[in-house]
């Protein structure tokens, strides 16, 4: 399974801003997590770039653009509960 490099920038980005708590520092945290559960990290690669700008104006958050563009390009599924996301063309987990 994928974990997209964006979802991780996201994280720190929260915990940074003191909008999101873990148990530990996030350099340790997550890849301790990630490695755990057998996710791989998923790169934001210049074709997810690309339809990320194509996609419609749904959502203004922009690492969830990223996600749903990475998972247009990848044929894969989002987990997700963020309901503004079903209104792309994405197979969406919740």
């Amino acid at each position: 399974m994928s974990f997209s490099i964006a979802s991780v920038w996201e994280i720190a980005i929260k915990v940074g801003a003191g909008r999101m708590e873990l148990p530990d520092s996030t350099e340790r945290y997550l890849p301790d997590r990630l490695g755990h559960h057998g996710f791989e990290i998923m790169p934001v690669e210049l074709p997810h770039v690309f339809r990320a700008g194509q996609l419609p104006p749904h959502h203004g958050d922009p690492f969830d653009r990223m996600l749903i563009a990475q998972a247009q390009v990848e044929g894969i599924p989002i987990l997700t509960a963020d309901p503004a996301i079903s209104r792309y063309d994405v197979e969406t987990i919740w």
